[in-house]
């Protein structure tokens, strides 16, 4: 058998040779057309990313030996009539452009073109392609080239491959995508994913039914999937991942789909996982990630058993993670991570041994590390983040020997870390932050770790012994956070690091100057450093511009900063030095930073007027914070383009003039606060056209003259907190805004408690980094100033206190009933408190003190149920004072100056002549029925705890903190789509 093996293949070898020898010669025009081809670039080893890139054509010769194109490396010839019908450039480093001139459009009878992974330039692709009317595949993959896809591809009728990957440049809109399956009807591969599409998906693509793969990542795709394709007969691969505004719904699946690798992640698909999910039984790659899927994962799911990849990640999927999981014996790859599971046992997790990643990150999982992951000695990848795990970390994660990542953090793991964990020498990524860990962590502990890059303790009660005379290498960190750890001066060993991206430092005990050596760190590669919330006083030796060239964040907000402002590189993106002591005007030198997009200097010394230049920023700055200053001047123009200003604040300062009109034109502008400063105008009725505007603060200026009327144009749409107190405002109260201000009127406590906030988020390397800006503002609350440095997303104020405002109150102020605070104090308003109040039963306080107000306080006020606080104190108000519930929990200052009133808290008792306290029956400023009151005591019974509980506006400081999104770690670990998986 062996014998006849061996004399089998030699038949073959010299069948071969021979054949070999008869295959006619390259055609002189083709060989030609082939080397000027090649001399049309350039040869460039960066223009091909592939490791195994070379250049092909550097061996093509014109004379002599080797001078046949047919053995050419990359040719492929005809055997029969010489003619070049194939040609495989992948990866040869070719650099330049391409257009229809290109001797290559004279190879007519070329049947395949792969010319992917070299960079031409950003060329279109030349309409010279039509020519080659033979082509059946046609690759253009990652090959930089833009524009619109010409028409002529479109006459290639007889393709059945076609790959334009990765030409985020490219564009097929004119042609579209609909032309394009209605022209080339054969084709079996179409991938397209990255190229601008931008349309529907049409249905007409249902009928190519010779196609095996479809690939539309990330084209902007938009409305309807249309459910037929599903429904394809030989289709076996479909991504459309990343295409967030597009909509379906998975179908009934039949027993005979061919479907192997099914990505839909990053859409909007939704509804539940049907049943037949489970007919899918050649499916191995199963990707749902960040949809809108609810409800149970269908059992079936566990019968696929050649599924090796599963990602069910950031959807609504509720109940127990389903122990069928324990049938899927081939998965590779698990995301369950953000989902609304009651986790129960995860015993299952035993069985999946071949599992490499592993992500149930933010499940609901309780008690201590589970056990059951104690032999998956294949993981790359562990994270437990953000559940309730607790108890102390086991020693025996030291067994997942191939881990590169570990992410333990923002769980309830308590006691040190086991010196075991650094046993797992090939770590690259280590996070414990956000638990209740405690001891010591010296670094030499860490020398064992020679591949760890990102190392995160942050927020622990750890301390860090950060000396380092030792003969220990650290490891060249990339990512380093230390937030929390007990650090008394900058570590030593950082003198050392010339590979950070991001340092954080945020939140120790570091006293004094920021020493000189720390700006020759990482120069090249910084993007980030957070130094807040430290004792920081100055620099050693301060440049003019901070050193990273590279920089995108910067934080030194809440230290004890002196002298003038810190300058960072042009590139940054967000700068935070709030809360230090620094003076001086605001340098020129800010008008580099031409791409910021959050900027805050509020809370020091600084003087003179703002640079000109802030408004060039207003394109890409969504946050101007340069309030509780000593800036003075005019406030000068801004939003004079597009812009993407969410935030204003320039509270506190000496700003003087009139409000600039063109924050007309900051149409998404939420929160504007111009208080306490010298500006001179009239109400800006016109920012009542700015559709996103929630918080209007103009209190402690000179604004005067009266409100006026409510106009269709200027309503403030979404409103909901407005001071204008201590003005010079006169006239009525503004009762047509009063009775239109809708976003006042919901009453719908949300679940959750929420705050306002902006979160400028950028990417780099493979990372989405937010920072969180939360808005804040300071209010007359309760009788006192209070600065609320969170602000509740459900809380609504009107404070039109201290002006000069006359007249009535008007009953529509009774609309308003998501009102928490009301102060109508300090004007010289007049008639009777109108029993319409009585509807705003969120209010948590009220104050009417130091009118001219009159008559008798209307019982409907004891609907109030979340009343905490009543000022009507000199007043002219007459009558019994209300008794019970909130009533009986004021004091005397309440009432105060108000001779004719009488009953506790006062020592004034009624004489018995005096009119009765008002009832339902005997008021005439309106009655309630049984219903009613049914209502009030059911508030009242609940209301004084929940009124204490969002009365006081939490104050703690939220930790900020960039935050990695795990689709962008996902990539980091797969390694490079392009070269792998490609869905």
């Amino acid at each position: 058998m062996r014998f006849l093996a061996l004399l089998s293949s030699f038949h073959l070898i010299v069948t071969n040779s021979s054949s070999s020898m008869q295959q006619p010669l390259c055609h002189d025009n083709e060989s030609s057309a082939l080397l000027q081809f090649k001399q049309s670039f350039l040869i460039d080893e960066y223009a091909s990313e592939d490791s195994y890139a070379y250049p092909k054509v550097a061996t093509w010769k014109s004379h002599g030996e080797g001078s046949d194109c047919c053995s050419w490396d990359g040719v492929e010839c005809d055997r029969e009539t010489g003619h070049v019908i194939g040609l495989y450039l992948a990866s040869s480093c070719l650099y330049g452009s391409i257009n229809s001139s290109s001797t290559l459009f004279n190879l007519v009878h070329l049947r395949r073109l792969d010319l992917s992974d070299n960079h031409f330039n950003y060329s279109e692709i030349p309409f010279g392609v039509g020519q080659l009317s033979r082509l059946r595949s046609l690759n253009l993959s990652y090959s930089r080239f833009s524009g619109q896809i010409p028409s002529e591809l479109l006459v290639l009728s007889e393709l059945v491959f076609l790959d334009l990957w990765g030409n985020p440049m490219l564009q097929l809109q004119k042609p579209g995508l609909r032309e394009l399956v209605q022209n080339l009807t054969h084709l079996k591969t179409l991938h397209l994913s990255y190229v601008n599409i931008s349309s529907t998906i049409p249905h007409a693509l249902a009928n190519l039914s010779s196609l095996t793969s479809l690939f539309l990542r990330e084209c902007g795709l938009h409305g309807e999937f249309p459910m037929t394709i599903f429904r394809l007969p030989r289709l076996q691969n479909l991504s459309v991942r990343y295409n967030p505004d597009l909509i379906g719904y998975l179908p009934e699946f039949q027993e005979n789909s061919p479907l192997k690798m099914l990505y839909l992640g990053g859409t909007s698909f939704s509804g539940e996982l049907p049943a037949s999910i489970g007919r899918l039984g050649s499916l191995t790659e199963f990707d749902i990630s960040s949809c809108n899927f609810t409800g149970l994962v269908p059992s079936p799911l566990g019968h696929i058993p050649q599924l090796s990849r599963l990602d069910l990640s950031n959807n609504s999927f509720s109940g127990q993670i389903p122990s069928f999981m324990a049938n899927l014996t081939q998965l590779t790859y698990l995301d369950l991570s953000l989902n609304d599971f009651s986790v129960g046992t995860l015993a299952w997790l035993g069985k999946q041994t071949k599992l490499t990643y592993l992500d149930l990150r933010q499940i609901n999982l309780i008690g201590k590390i589970p056990f059951s992951l104690v032999n998956m000695s294949q993981l790359t990848l562990l994270t437990l983040a953000k559940n309730q795990l607790s108890g102390q970390i086991p020693s025996w994660l030291m067994n997942l020997t191939q881990l590169t990542a570990l992410d333990l953090g923002g769980n309830n793991l308590e006691g040190g870390i086991p010196s075991s964990l650094f046993e797992l020498v090939n770590l690259q990524d280590l996070s414990v932050q956000g638990n209740n860990l405690t001891g010591i962590v010296e670094l030499h502990m860490l020398s064992k770790l020679k591949n760890l890059t990102e190392l995160q303790l942050s927020g622990n009660r750890l301390s860090l012994l950060s000396y380092t005379r030792t003969n220990a290498t650290l490891p060249k960190f990339k990512f380093l956070g230390l937030e929390s750890c007990n650090l008394t001066e900058f570590p030593d060993f950082l003198q050392n690091q010339d590979e950070l991206e991001v340092l954080s430092l945020s939140d120790n005990k570091i006293h004094g100057p920021i020493p000189q050596w720390m700006w020759n760190i990482s120069k090249e590669t910084l993007r980030a450093l957070v130094l807040s919330r430290n004792f920081l006083t100055g620099f050693d030796q301060r440049p003019v511009v901070l050193p990273w060239s590279r920089l995108y964040h910067l934080q030194l907000d809440s230290n004890m900063l002196q002298g003038s402002l810190p300058i960072p590189p042009p590139s940054t993106l967000v700068y935070k030095v709030s809360g230090n002591k620094l003076t001086g005007e605001i340098p020129p030198l800010i008008c580099n930073m031409t791409s910021l997009m959050l900027l805050d200097l509020s809370s020091n010394n600084l003087s003179g007027r703002i640079p000109q230049c802030l408004a060039n920023f207003s394109k890409s700055l969504s946050v101007l914070d340069l309030g509780s200053n000593s800036l003075d001047g005019p406030i000068p123009q801004t939003c004079t383009m597009s812009n993407n200003l969410r935030v204003i604040d320039l509270g506190e300062n000496q700003f003087q003039g009139q409000i600039p009109r063109s924050l007309a034109s900051c149409t998404k502008l939420e929160n504007l606060v111009l208080g306490n400063n010298q500006i001179n105008d009239i109400f800006p009725f016109w920012l009542g056209a700015l559709p996103q505007l929630q918080v209007l603060i103009l209190a402690s200026n000179r604004f005067h003259g009266t409100i006026g009327r409510w106009h269709t144009n200027f309503r403030f749409p979404k409103l909901r907190i407005i001071d204008l107190s201590d003005n010079e405002f006169i006239g009525d109260l503004p009762s047509e805004y009063f009775q239109n201000w809708d976003a006042m009127k919901l009453k719908d406590i949300a679940n959750g408690l929420r705050y306002m906030q902006t979160r400028p988020t950028f990417e780099f390397q493979g990372y989405t980094w937010i920072s969180d800006y939360m808005y804040s503002v300071t209010m007359t609350n309760k009788g006192m100033r209070r600065f609320y440095e969170n602000i509740p997303d459900i809380f609504m104020a009107i404070d039109f206190s201290g002006n000069n405002f006359k007249g009535q109150i008007p009953t529509s102020i009774g609309s308003l009933m998501g009102l928490h605070l009301l102060n109508l104090g300090g004007n010289n308003l007049t008639g009777q408190i109108p029993s319409s109040m009585g509807n705003l039963i969120q209010l948590e306080s009220l104050d009417l003190s130091q009118n001219k107000l009159s008559g008798e306080i209307p019982w409907q006020l004891t609907r109030m149920t979340f009343l905490e606080f009543f000022n009507v104190s000199h007043n002219r108000l007459t009558g019994r004072i209300l008794q019970g519930k909130q009533f009986a929990t004021f004091e005397n200052a309440s009432f105060d100056g108000n001779p004719g009133l009488c009953g506790s808290p006062l020592s004034r008792e009624c004489e018995s002549s005096e009119a009765s306290p008002p009832t339902r029956s005997s008021s005439k400023q309106g009655s309630t029925s049984e219903f009613d009151w049914k209502i009030i005591l059911m508030g009242y019974g609940s209301g004084l705890l929940i009124g204490v509980s969002i009365g006081y506006c939490l104050t703690s400081w939220k930790h900020e903190w960039f935050v990695k999104t795990f689709e962008k770690r996902q990539r980091k670990w797969t390694g490079k789509e392009r070269k792998g998986h490609r869905g």
